[in-house]
């Protein structure tokens, strides 16, 4: 089966990291996704959209959209922080398990730590962490991926992400070594980790069978260098437009599908164009977006 396209509430400038006075209402975010052509989203902020699961799975079904997960950060390097998170997740994994679906995408606190948030893009193993939190993530993804397993069914698919603890190649690497294959995939985000400095084809080839969901974001080089010459931290790229429209930046999305093909990844990939609210024309966007990969074949 082809992967099948989605998008997710952060096109429209939801994001997970601060409230927005100027969101959008979740009724016309779901109405522009369905009118770009799209057929599943993910959950956005938890209230974002409706949270009773009756509601929810009406408003979505109104409109031929399926839910697919949920972006969940939590502080994984600070073990006082893991309860909570471990909470957090039970929260939004009973709303995630009442509407069907398979997957919850589990991240660090991304921008959380200042000098991460400053260094997005230019990370150094100066910049990351040392083994005794290493293995205090690793035991929160561990936890918070086993109590998801048990009690819902769902598979923790970790997404690195830029201004992160896990952001570089090399510690999606080393977070994938210290997890539990059984329970941890990897939720490939294809900009995140451009910008991160890596390839995502070659991270494809590199872990296999951990690359679970996917994100389809491209990443403008132009903006991208500007960002690590001028020392902007993550949120001014973004406000800059690191994160464009498909095809329109670095990302080789014909090899990410190739490469996903002879996994015979049998999946969605959540087409993503991180924007802060106001930004842009989410709706046009959108439907180019959708355009380019039905140009792939999708």
């Amino acid at each position: 089966m082809p992967i099948r396209i989605a998008t997710a509430p952060v096109s429209w400038g939801i994001l997970e990291f601060a409230g927005q006075s100027s969101q959008p209402p979740w009724e016309a975010v779901l109405d522009e996704m369905a009118a770009a052509g799209y057929t599943g989203t993910e959950l956005g902020p938890y209230g974002y959209l409706p949270t009773e699961p009756e509601a929810l799975r009406a408003a979505l079904a109104a409109r031929g959209l399926q839910l697919l997960s949920a972006f969940v950060p939590v502080r994984l390097a600070e073990p006082s922080s893991h309860a909570a998170g471990t909470e957090t997740a039970r929260r939004v994994g009973t709303l995630l398990a009442a509407c069907g679906c398979r997957h919850i995408v589990l991240s660090d606190d991304n921008a959380a730590d200042p000098n991460r948030l400053k260094r997005a893009g230019r990370i150094t193993p100066a910049d990351g962490l040392d083994d005794e939190s290493w293995r205090t993530l690793a035991e929160g993804v561990n936890t918070i991926a086993r109590k998801m397993k048990e009690a819902f069914g769902l598979e923790t698919v970790f997404h690195h992400h830029c201004a992160g603890f896990v952001e570089t190649p090399d510690e999606v690497a080393r977070l994938l070594e210290l997890t539990d294959p059984g329970t941890v995939g990897l939720c490939l985000d294809t900009g995140h980790y451009v910008y991160g400095g890596g390839d995502p084809v070659e991270c494809i080839y590199r872990h296999g069978a951990r690359v679970r969901y996917l994100h389809f974001k491209d990443a403008d080089p132009g903006v991208m260098a500007r960002a690590r010459t001028e020392g902007w931290d993550y949120f001014q790229a973004v406000a800059a437009g690191v994160f464009c429209e498909l095809g329109r930046g670095c990302v080789n999305f014909a090899d990410v599908i190739a490469a996903m093909n002879e996994l015979n990844y049998d999946g969605w990939a959540v087409v993503e164009q991180d924007i802060v609210a106001g930004m842009g024309t989410p709706l046009e966007s959108a439907r180019r977006n959708r355009e380019y990969l039905r140009g792939s074949g999708l």
